[in-house]
C-alpha cells in the first residue's frame, strides 16, 4: 500500500494545508494500492511563492551549475529507475516489460536531452549592434497526464529547470506514484529550496488555480483539447504564455509495395502498446485498397495472438488506466459497430477469462474516415483501418481531421515516403520507425501549441530580450 500524503514544497516534504485523502485504484485489480492528499488553492499558493522566492537566485546559476544539479538529478534517476517503473505498472497498469523499459527510458532519455542542450545552447547572440538575449520565463505552472507519466513529467521538468525556470508540478491524480518518486530523486539530487515544487490534487482545482494565478508565468499541459480550451480562458486574463500539446488521430501511410505486411504489423504493435493510450498513436492506418486483404489477414493474425491481463505476467497489454476509461472505450466500440464499421477483430467487452480489472480487448475495424470511430480521439487499444486509392487519396485523408499532432509514413523507397510526410499537417512525423529525443514535439490545429523535446522545447521556458545599441 503506497500512502503518499504530503506535497513537496519549498526543498520539504510537507502536510496539506486542509487534509483531504483520495483512494488510487490498480486497474489490474480494481482494488485499492494507496492513497494521496488532494491539495487546494492554499497549497497552489504556498507552493507557487516558494517556487517566485527562489526564481530570483535559480534564474542567475550559470550553465554549469545547472549542468551539476541535472547530473545529480540523472545519477539519482538511474539509481531508482526498477522503483520508478514499478510504480508506473501499479499506477496505470503498464506490462512490467513497458514500464521498466521505454516508459523509464523516455523519463531519463528526455533528461539526458536537457543535459546535451544546454551543454552547447547558446543564451546570448550579438548581431550588429543589437545583443539577443534568452532568459528564464519565470514560475512555470506543469500540468501532467496519466498515460505517459515520467515521460510527460521528464520532458516538462528538466528543459524548464535547464533552462533557470522554477516549477510547480501537477501529477495526474490517476497515476501519481511515478511523480512522488521522481520528486524524492529531485530531493535527493539537492535541488535548491523552492525551484522545484509539486501539489497532488483534481485538475480541476489545482489546475485550475494554477491556470488563474497572477505569480504563475507560463502554463505548460498535455491532457484533452477540451480541458486545453478551459486552461486557456483561464490563463487569458493573466496574459501567461500557455504551451498545450492536446489530442490527436494519426494517421499512418503504409505504402503499396513488399514491405506492406511487415508494416501494417509494426502499425499494430505500436497502436496496441500501451494500450492505445498514447496521444500520437497512428489510431488510422491506411492502407492502398488493392492490398486491403493482405493488410486484413495480417492484423487478424498480429492483433488476434496480442494477449491481455495480468502486467506482471509477460503479456502485451495490461488493463486501461480508470473505470472510467474503460467505459469510455466501450462505447466507441459500440458506436463504431453502431454506425457500420467491420470489426476485424476484437469487439466490446473484456477478453475470455477476465473477470475483474479494466481490461479492453485489441481492436481493429475496417471503415472509413467519416465514422465517429474515425473522426474522435478515443484513447484505447482501438485501430481504424482505411483503404485509399492512391497516394493523393492517402494525403487527403490523413489531413481531413482536426487534428494534427503525428503521422506515420512507411514504405520501402524512402523518396516516396518522405514526399509523402511533407504533405501531411502534423507536428512530428515518423518515417519508417524513426525516433530522436532531439526532435521537436507537438501539434499542428486542435492538436495544441508550442512543442516539447529538444532545442525547440527548451526555448518555450525563455523569453526573448533585445538590447539595441549594445555593440560600438
Amino acid at each position: 500500500m503506497r500512502d503518499y500524503l504530503q506535497f513537496y514544497i519549498d526543498g520539504k516534504w510537507v502536510d496539506p494545508i486542509v487534509a483531504n485523502a483520495a483512494e488510487v485504484i490498480n486497474p489490474a485489480t480494481e482494488e485499492v494500492s494507496g492513497h494521496i492528499s488532494l491539495g487546494s488553492n492554499a497549497d497552489v499558493d504556498t507552493a507557487v511563492a516558494a517556487a517566485r522566492q527562489a526564481f530570483d537566485s535559480w534564474s542567475q546559476t550559470s550553465v554549469e551549475e545547472r549542468l551539476a544539479v541535472l547530473r545529480r538529478i540523472q545519477e539519482q534517476y538511474n539509481a531508482r529507475a526498477a522503483d520508478l517503473g514499478a510504480a508506473v505498472t501499479e499506477e496505470m497498469g503498464a506490462p512490467v516489460e513497458l514500464g521498466n523499459g521505454f516508459h523509464t527510458i523516455l523519463g531519463g532519455g528526455h533528461l539526458q536531452t536537457a543535459i546535451e542542450v544546454l551543454e552547447k545552447y547558446q543564451f546570448e547572440e550579438l548581431r550588429g549592434q543589437t545583443l539577443f538575449v534568452k532568459e528564464p520565463i519565470g514560475v512555470c505552472g506543469l500540468i501532467t497526464p496519466w498515460n505517459w507519466p515520467l515521460n510527460q513529467v521528464a520532458v516538462k521538468v528538466f528543459p524548464a529547470l535547464a533552462a533557470g525556470c522554477t516549477v510547480v508540478l501537477k501529477p495526474p491524480q490517476l497515476a501519481p506514484y511515478s511523480a512522488q518518486i521522481l520528486a524524492e530523486i529531485i530531493d535527493a539530487a539537492g535541488v535548491p529550496a523552492g525551484v522545484f515544487n509539486m501539489v497532488q490534487g483534481r485538475g480541476s482545482e489545482i489546475g485550475t488555480a494554477m491556470s488563474v494565478h497572477p505569480d504563475i508565468d507560463m502554463i505548460s499541459f498535455t491532457g484533452s483539447e477540451s480541458v486545453g480550451v478551459e486552461i486557456a480562458k483561464n490563463a487569458a486574463p493573466t496574459v501567461k504564455r500557455v504551451c498545450q500539446e492536446l489530442g490527436g488521430k494519426s494517421a499512418y501511410i503504409v505504402l503499396d509495395d513488399e514491405l506492406l505486411n511487415d508494416k501494417v504489423a509494426a502499425a499494430c504493435g505500436g497502436m496496441m502498446m500501451n494500450c492505445g493510450q498514447t496521444c500520437s498513436a497512428g489510431s488510422r492506418l491506411l492502407v492502398p485498397a488493392n492490398r486491403l486483404q493482405d493488410a486484413m489477414a495480417t492484423i487478424k493474425n498480429v492483433v488476434g495472438s496480442m494477449t491481455v491481463g495480468d502486467p506482471h505476467s509477460g503479456v502485451t497489454m495490461g488493463p486501461v488506466v480508470s473505470k472510467s476509461q474503460y467505459n469510455i472505450i466501450q462505447d466507441y466500440i459500440q458506436k463504431g459497430i453502431d454506425e457500420g464499421a467491420e470489426v476485424i477483430v476484437g469487439g466490446v467487452g473484456r477478453p475470455d477469462g477476465l473477470n475483474k480489472g479494466y481490461y479492453v480487448k485489441p481492436t481493429v475495424f475496417l471503415t472509413n474516415n467519416a465514422t465517429t470511430i474515425a473522426r474522435e480521439e478515443i484513447f484505447g487499444p482501438v485501430l481504424c483501418l482505411i483503404p485509399y486509392h492512391d497516394l493523393d487519396d492517402a494525403v487527403a485523408i490523413a489531413n481531413d481531421s482536426d487534428f494534427g499532432l503525428a503521422g506515420y509514413v512507411d514504405g520501402a523507397d524512402l523518396a516516396t515516403c518522405n514526399a509523402v510526410a511533407r504533405r501531411i499537417r502534423a507536428g512530428a512525423i515518423y518515417v519508417n520507425g524513426g525516433f530522436d529525443f532531439h526532435s521537436a514535439f507537438g501539434g499542428y490545429k486542435k492538436s495544441g501549441n508550442g512543442r516539447e523535446w529538444g532545442e525547440e522545447g527548451f526555448d518555450e521556458y525563455l523569453e526573448l530580450k533585445c538590447i539595441l545599441g549594445y555593440a560600438p
